[in-house]
């Protein structure tokens, strides 16, 4: 994304995210990681920490809790996607995230079909509105 710096004489194209550019981490199955990596996503930060985890049948709870906290904390992610069913074995500590940035997404995957009333974002900006405001 560019944008003109006002017009004015010898004003220049100039990027608008120069610097402030945050990642997408992506927690799921291998076709939904693999997916978003052939997509350009993956990086490894200054310490070749991955923003993606693969989880299989015998990938840990305490893995993933620990991928995901990790991601939470990394300041260069500014979302975090995630598959549903991967998000249900850590839902405590999804709902225990609060802040914005980063926001956490869930998302489908082939084996398992998304459902809304299962996701937390909507679950939280369901409770925003009253029925009225609904209709």
């Amino acid at each position: 994304m560019f944008a003109l710096d006002g017009g004015r004489a010898g004003s220049s194209v100039v990027p608008v995210m120069a610097g402030r550019g945050k990642l997408i981490a992506v927690v799921g199955d291998e076709d939904t990681v693999t997916g978003f990596l052939l997509g350009g996503v993956g990086e490894l930060d200054k310490h070749r920490r991955p923003n993606f985890l693969v989880v299989e049948k015998d990938t840990g709870l305490t893995e993933i809790e620990e991928a995901f906290r990790g991601f939470l904390n990394r300041d260069d992610i500014g979302i975090i996607l995630i598959n549903q069913f991967v998000a249900e074995m850590i839902r405590h500590a999804i709902d225990a995230h609060t802040k914005s940035i980063p926001a956490v997404l869930e998302i489908p995957s082939k084996e398992h079909p998304y459902d809304a009333s299962k996701d937390s974002i909507l679950r939280r900006a369901k409770g925003m509105f009253t029925a009225e405001d609904l209709r």
